[in-house]
C-alpha cells in the first residue's frame, strides 16, 4: 500500500506552475490512454499470477495432450512424405536413404524437443510463463536493458506470430487431402471443407483453453494412440527399423547426399514444428504435465508411427503416401476424420500460445491494450483475446485459399519456426549465463549444440524461400513493424507527457493553501496508473473550470494472482489532505472490475459513496502527427491507428456512462 502524503509537504516548481495554469498539463502516461496499463485488462502485476494451478495433475496432463502437442502430433501427416522427396528426385530410393531419413527425424525429436525444449526450456519460464518473450524479458533484465535483446525478441515474436497462420492452414489442408484417397471426388471439396473447419475452430476459441482441451484432449489421446497402433505390424513384420535409432544412419546421410541432404533437412524439420508452441503454452498448463505427457505418451507414439512408415516404404517403395496406407482400407475414412480433428488440433497449439504471447507482449509494451478474458478459475495463464483471435482467423483463411494444398504450404512451414527456435536458444545462452549464473563456458556447452543445430535447419529452409518461405517472413515483417512503431510512439508520447507531470503531494500542498479554487459538492475519482503524479484529467479540471470538488479521489486499479479477492479487503484508501484521498482497488484476474460498486463497499469504513453525486474524470488522448516527428508520417499515422483501437477503460471498469467525464488532450507524436 502506498504511505500516507502530509498534506503540508511543500509545493515544488512544477506544482506551482500547473497550480497557476502557467503550461497546458498533457495527461500522464496511463491514464485510459493508449500506454495505461491499470486502464487496461492487462496489469503488469499479473505476470506473477501465470502458471499456477490449482487443476489435478493429470487433467493438466491430458489436457496439455490435447492443446501443447497437437502441433507436433499431426507432422506424421506430412514430414516423412516430405523428407522422402528429395531421394525419390535423385532416382531410386535405397534402404540406406529411407533407414537416414527416419534417423534424421528421430534424432530431431530426441534433441530438439525431448533435451532442448522438455528438458531444458520449460525450467526457464518466468513466473510460470514461457515462450521466447520471456526469455527476452529475463535476458534483457540481466543485460541493463539491452535494446538488441529488445529487437530481437520482438523478431521472435513476430516469427511465432507468423506460424500461427501457417500451422493451422497445413494442417487442416493435410488432414482433409486425404479424403481424395477414399474417392478421387471429393477432390473439389477439400478447400471448402478446409475453410469451414478453420472457421469453426476460431470460433469456439471463446469458450476457452480449458472447455476446449477437456473436448479435445481424450481426441488426441486417441490419435496419438492410433498412431501407434496402425504402425506396430509394419515395425513387427520388419524390425531393422529400429536401427533408425543408431546416430551413424544421420550422419552417414547427410556426408554421402551433398546439396540434397541441406533439402531434406527442410522437410526433416517439419517434424518438430510444435516445440515453440509447447514452451509459447507453458502458462496454460504448467511444465511438468507438459513433461510428463510428452515423455511417457507423445514422444513413444510419434516415433512408433515414423518407424511404422519407415517399415513401409522399405516394403513398398513406390508408397508416396506412406501415412494413410499405414492403415487398411477399411480403416481409411476413419483415420482421415481422426486426423481431421487432430490437425484441428494442432492449429490450437498455436492460437494458445499466440493468446499467451499477446498477453506477454501487452504486458511487455509491445503492443496497445487489448481486452483478454480469463477463462479459468484454476488456472491463471488460460486467456482468450478477441481480437487476436479475429486476426489469426481471417489471415489463416486467406492463406489455405490462396495456396490451396498442403504441399505448396510445406515451403513455408518452416522459415518462421527455425527462425523463432533460433531466436530462442540464442536468448536460452543469455539466461543460462546471467540469469542462473551458470558461467559463459558452461552455458555455451549447454545451448551451442542446439544453435548450431538449428542454424542448419534454417539454412535448409531458407533454400525454399522463393516457392512459399517468403510468406512467413512477410507477416513477420509486417507485425515487427507494427510493434516497434508501437514502441516508438509510446516512447515519444511518454517524453513529451514527463515534461508536465505534476508531483500529487505538491499539487495537494498548494491547493489546501490556497483560496483560489471553488469547492462544489459531490465526489470525484481520478484514475491514474501512477498514484504518485497528479492524474492529467484533475489539472485539466483544475485549468478550465476553476473548481475542485468537496473529495476527491485519485484510484489506481490493481490485477492480483488469485481467482477472486475477498470483498473485504478490495479497497484501500488513505487521506492525503482535507479533500483528498489515494485509493488502491485490487481484483482477482477471473473477476470483471466494477469501480462503483467496489468504492460502494468504503461506506463501512465512513467514507460516503454515492454514485449519484460521483464524476468519474478520465483522460483521453486525441493524438495528432507532428511536423518535426520522432517518426515518419506513415509510421505515425500506424501509431495513432493502434492508440484508437485501445481497449477502452470506461466499459472495461463497468463505470456508467453519465457519470463518467472524459477531459480531451491533444498531443502530437
Amino acid at each position: 500500500m502506498t504511505q500516507p502524503v502530509s498534506p503540508s509537504t511543500p509545493a515544488g516548481p512544477a506544482a506551482k506552475a500547473a497550480f497557476e495554469g502557467a503550461a497546458a498539463a498533457g495527461p500522464a502516461p496511463g491514464e485510459g490512454g493508449p500506454v495505461a496499463a491499470s486502464a487496461g485488462s492487462v496489469d503488469a502485476s499479473e505476470e506473477s499470477a501465470h502458471g499456477h494451478s490449482k487443476a489435478g495433475f493429470f487433467p493438466l496432463a491430458l489436457g496439455s495432450i490435447g492443446v501443447v502437442y497437437g502441433d507436433i502430433g499431426t507432422s506424421p501427416l506430412y514430414a516423412f512424405r516430405e523428407a522422402l522427396a528429395p531421394s525419390r528426385a535423385d532416382g531410386t530410393l535405397t534402404s540406406e536413404e529411407v533407414i537416414g531419413t527416419t534417423s534424421l527425424i528421430l534424432w530431431a525429436l530426441m534433441l530438439i524437443v525431448s533435451i532442448n525444449y522438455v528438458s531444458i526450456l520449460l525450467r526457464m519460464d518466468n513466473k510460470g510463463e514461457g515462450g521466447i518473450l520471456s526469455l527476452m524479458a529475463q535476458a534483457r533484465h540481466a543485460l541493463g536493458g539491452s535494446r538488441l535483446v529488445f529487437m530481437l525478441g520482438l523478431l521472435g515474436a513476430a516469427l511465432f506470430y507468423g506460424d500461427s497462420v501457417v500451422t493451422p492452414a497445413i494442417s487442416v489442408l493435410s488432414s482433409v487431402e486425404g479424403l481424395k484417397l477414399v474417392t478421387p471426388a471429393f477432390e473439389e471439396y477439400v478447400l471448402p471443407i478446409t475453410v469451414a473447419i478453420i472457421l469453426g475452430l476460431f470460433l469456439v476459441q471463446s469458450r476457452g483453453t480449458a472447455k476446449v482441451a477437456t473436448f479435445f484432449g481424450p481426441i488426441m489421446a486417441c490419435w496419438f494412440l492410433s498412431l501407434a497402433i496402425a504402425a506396430v505390424p509394419h515395425v513387427i513384420s520388419n524390425p531393422t527399423v529400429f536401427w533408425a535409432f543408431n546416430p551413424w544412419h544421420a550422419v552417414n546421410y547427410l556426408l554421402n547426399h551433398g546439396s540434397y541432404a541441406l533439402v531434406a533437412l527442410g522437410a526433416v524439420f517439419l517434424a518438430v514444428t510444435g516445440a515453440e508452441a509447447l514452451f509459447a503454452d507453458l502458462g496454460h498448463f504448467g511444465r511438468k504435465p507438459i513433461q510428463f505427457a510428452w515423455l511417457f505418451f507423445v514422444g513413444p507414439c510419434l516415433m512408433m508411427n515414423y518407424l511404422g512408415q519407415t517399415a513401409l516404404v522399405l516394403a513398398k517403395p513406390e508408397t508416396t503416401d506412406p501415412f494413410y496406407q499405414l492403415v487398411p482400407g477399411w480403416a481409411l475414412l476413419p483415420m482421415v476424420v481422426l486426423a481431421t480433428l487432430a490437425t484441428v488440433t494442432a492449429s490450437q497449439a498455436v492460437i494458445t500460445g499466440a493468446f499467451s504471447l499477446s498477453r506477454q507482449a501487452i504486458q511487455l509494451g509491445m503492443l496497445p491494450r487489448m481486452e483478454i478474458r480469463h477463462t479459468s478459475e484454476s488456472h491463471s495463464g488460460q486467456i482468450y483475446l478477441p481480437q487476436i483471435n479475429m486476426l489469426l482467423g481471417l489471415a489463416v483463411v486467406i492463406l489455405a485459399i490462396v495456396f490451396r494444398t498442403s504441399s505448396a504450404l510445406a515451403a513455408a512451414y518452416g522459415i518462421a519456426v527455425t527462425g523463432t527456435m533460433l531466436l530462442t536458444a540464442s536468448m536460452a545462452y543469455i539466461v543460462l549465463w546471467k540469469v542462473m549464473r551458470l558461467g559463459p563456458a558452461l552455458a555455451a556447452l549447454i545451448m551451442m549444440p542446439f544453435i548450431i543445430l538449428e542454424t542448419m535447419f534454417l539454412a535448409s529452409n531458407l533454400l525454399k524461400l522463393h516457392e512459399g518461405g517468403y510468406v512467413p517472413l512477410l507477416l513477420a515483417g509486417g507485425l515487427m513493424l507494427m510493434m516497434w512503431t508501437w514502441v516508438r510512439g509510446v516512447a515519444i508520447l511518454t517524453k513529451k507527457t514527463r515534461k508536465t507531470d505534476v508531483p500529487l503531494a505538491e499539487l495537494v500542498g498548494m491547493l489546501e493553501k490556497s483560496s483560489s479554487y471553488h469547492h462544489v459538492k459531490g465526489t470525484a475519482v481520478f484514475l491514474t496508473s501512477d498514484p504518485e503524479i497528479a492524474p492529467a484529467a484533475l489539472l485539466h479540471n483544475m485549468k478550465h473550470n476553476k473548481v475542485v470538488h468537496e473529495k476527491n479521489v485519485v484510484l489506481t486499479i490493481e490485477t492480483v494472482d488469485t481467482p477472486r479477492f475477498p470483498d473485504s479487503e478490495r479497497v484501500r484508501i488513505e487521506p492525503i489532505g482535507p479533500h483528498f484521498h489515494r485509493a488502491v482497488m485490487r481484483f482477482g484476474y477471473m473477476e470483471t472490475p466494477n469501480i462503483p460498486k467496489a468504492l460502494a463497499l468504503l461506506r463501512k469504513e465512513g467514507f460516503k459513496f454515492d454514485i449519484m453525486s460521483t464524476s468519474f474524470f478520465l483522460s483521453r488522448r486525441s493524438i495528432r502527427p507532428a511536423a518535426h516527428s520522432g517518426m515518419p508520417l506513415w509510421q505515425d499515422r500506424i501509431f495513432i491507428t493502434l492508440a484508437k483501437n485501445a481497449n477502452d477503460a470506461t466499459d472495461f471498469f463497468q463505470i456508467p456512462t453519465g457519470r463518467v467525464v472524459e477531459v480531451g488532450t491533444q498531443v502530437t507524436v
